[in-house]
């Protein structure tokens, strides 16, 4: 789909889940948010290193640099959940990575090592990997990050039914803050992928050996086992034949190469980030993928972002009567805007000018609650807009107050399809002394929730319903629509479309800010408007053509 980038720069984490428990494995359902208390209140939880297979198959495609490690190896957890909370007061200051401890009516934390975890991607070096060829010989060995919302299952019936706990680890580099979880008699897979290396391993017969690195097994009571698994590489072309013929192994029996689906996988194609309205990478699923899901990913009837596969959320069921209001003690959304990353200058990328020069970037804005932000938009027959109002709930979510605001829009282009809400958000390019250079196109938006930004804030929905973009904002038939952004969640999009990106062509070299703004007309009815506009430091230099982008590390944030 044209919504999804070529862009072999990106970089994304995965929820694995490629191999299949031989347990009852469900899928996280509805649940409470983040002041929630977990089924189990027990004490310490007891981990444990299992392989819930002992072969595995991976299909490596013709023209693939390598292969995509899921070994199908999972962390049990019993006697008590495994939650740990991760923080940072600001940019300026380190993660901060706590376990939550529960006993009866006692909550318990533990502070985790300082620097032990970086971000909030999951706990890095925790997974070794070793393995070895038909001669005993060691070909890899590697390191991985576990995310304890990596895809879970059941070890047992009298397990909770479903996880309350988030479903996957956010790698936005201006999240805030995080809750990782597994429940007590839940299981949750440990593998991660690092799409930039794939291990390089031809066609043949192998051993993996997985185990716990030291520090981990010391700090949680991890016993040192290393599961071992036969590991098939299976050579597969282009066109479906395969090199190597070898059965599939019942615990893994798709492509398990997280940025490559059924189809894309042939093209070496990563899934990009929301350059028209495709999902970032960090919501998409990898049991989803497996699936043969992952090439309906960006818009269409139940295309899905790879967090869930959604009914459609239904706006009012007629267009709000009586007085517009809005009391003054109700629960209003906080939308706060992050400061760019993702910046690259390109070329005449995905539909610009060629012989230009652009300056490309994601942006996010995001809502601290307590509130969600709910907006539905209702069209009069034969019209090109919709009328779009901001609703209010109470504390037990009855709805007490509306207002207006402004509209939403169909956009027939490919790639998008569906409406957006209007004047949610804008960006501008500014000088050195931060008067506007040149505006960005791009401010009517289909909101979702992409990327988790901090879960820890009060209200915080740890299972949003609306990441599937499609549902969430219509069809061209759609007489009424309803947008949700939900509390600590918020709306990635790359600018990497005509009209998006920043025309820097004619603009000289030097220092420069990109201004992401939410609410720009302040029509959206909020908590505080004092915390809506972020500043990204670019510095172009180069030639016409040639241009480049340097950019500084914003506080402790050294993602460019």
């Amino acid at each position: 789909m044209t919504s999804q980038l070529h862009r072999s720069r990106l970089r994304r984490s995965t929820l694995a889940t490629g191999a299949v428990l031989a347990v009852v494995v469900t899928a996280a359902g509805a649940a409470p948010g983040a002041g929630a208390a977990p089924a189990s209140t027990a004490g310490k939880p007891k981990l444990k290193l299992i392989a819930a297979s002992k072969a595995v198959t991976i299909d490596r495609w013709e023209g693939e640099p390598g292969v995509y490690l899921d070994l199908g190896t999972y962390v049990t957890v019993d006697k008590a959940p495994l939650e740990i909370k991760v923080t940072r007061k600001s940019y300026k200051d380190p993660v901060v990575a706590k376990q939550i401890l529960r006993d009866g009516t006692r909550t318990r934390t533990k502070t985790l090592p300082a620097g032990l975890v970086k971000d909030f991607s999951g706990l890095p070096g925790f997974l070794q990997v070793s393995i070895r060829d038909a001669a005993g010989v060691e070909v890899s060995k590697s390191k991985g990050t576990f995310c304890p919302n990596n895809a879970s299952g059941r070890l047992r019936p009298d397990a909770p039914a479903t996880s309350h706990y988030p479903e996957s680890c956010s790698t936005n580099p201006f999240t805030l803050g995080s809750v990782w979880g597994v429940e007590k008699g839940w299981a949750s897979n440990s593998s991660t992928v690092d799409y930039d290396k794939p291990v390089d391993l031809p066609a043949g017969e192998y051993t993996a050996k997985v185990s716990v690195a030291k520090k981990y097994r010391d700090l949680f009571g991890i016993p040192d086992d290393q599961p071992t698994v036969k590991l098939t590489v299976r050579e597969v072309s282009n066109g479906g034949g395969e090199g190597v013929t070898a059965p599939q192994s019942s615990a893994h029996s798709a492509h398990s190469g997280g940025g490559h689906g059924t189809q894309s996988a042939h093209a070496a194609h990563h899934y990009g980030p929301r350059g028209a309205d495709a999902p970032t990478p960090p919501a998409l699923s990898h049991a989803l993928e497996d699936l043969g899901t992952a090439h309906h990913l960006g818009d269409g009837l139940g295309h899905t972002d790879g967090s869930r596969v959604a009914p459609a959320l239904r706006a009012n069921a007629k267009r709000p009567t009586g007085r517009a209001g809005v009391p003054a003690d109700v629960p209003k959304p906080d939308l706060r805007a992050l400061p760019a990353w993702d910046i690259a200058v390109t070329d005449g990328e995905d539909g610009d000018v060629p012989g230009k020069d652009y300056l490309a970037f994601s942006a996010n804005v995001w809502n601290a609650g307590p509130a969600p932000l709910v907006v539905d938009g209702f069209r009069k027959p034969g019209a090109d807009l919709m009328d779009a109002y901001q609703y209010f709930y109470d504390a037990k979510g009855k709805q007490i107050g509306y207002t207006p605001t402004g509209t939403m829009e169909w956009d027939p282009r490919v790639g998008h399809e569906h409406w957006h809400f209007t004047d949610f958000a804008s960006y501008r390019l500014l000088s050195a002394d931060k008067t506007e250079e040149v505006r960005s196109g791009k401010e009517a938006f289909c909101l979702a929730n992409t990327d988790a930004i901090d879960y820890t804030v009060k209200n915080a929905n740890w299972h949003p319903y609306n990441t599937d973009l499609s549902t969430a904002c219509g069809e061209q038939n759609s007489i009424s629509v309803r947008e949700v952004l939900d509390v600590g969640s918020g709306d990635t999009y790359t600018q990497y479309r005509p009209g998006q990106s920043f025309d820097i062509t004619d603009l000289p070299n030097g220092t420069y800010y990109i201004q992401v703004i939410a609410n720009p007309e302040k029509r959206l009815k909020e908590t505080s408007l004092k915390n809506n506009v972020a500043l990204r430091k670019v510095v172009l230099s180069g030639t016409p053509g040639a241009r480049k982008v340097t950019v500084p590390p914003h506080d402790l944030i050294n993602t460019p």
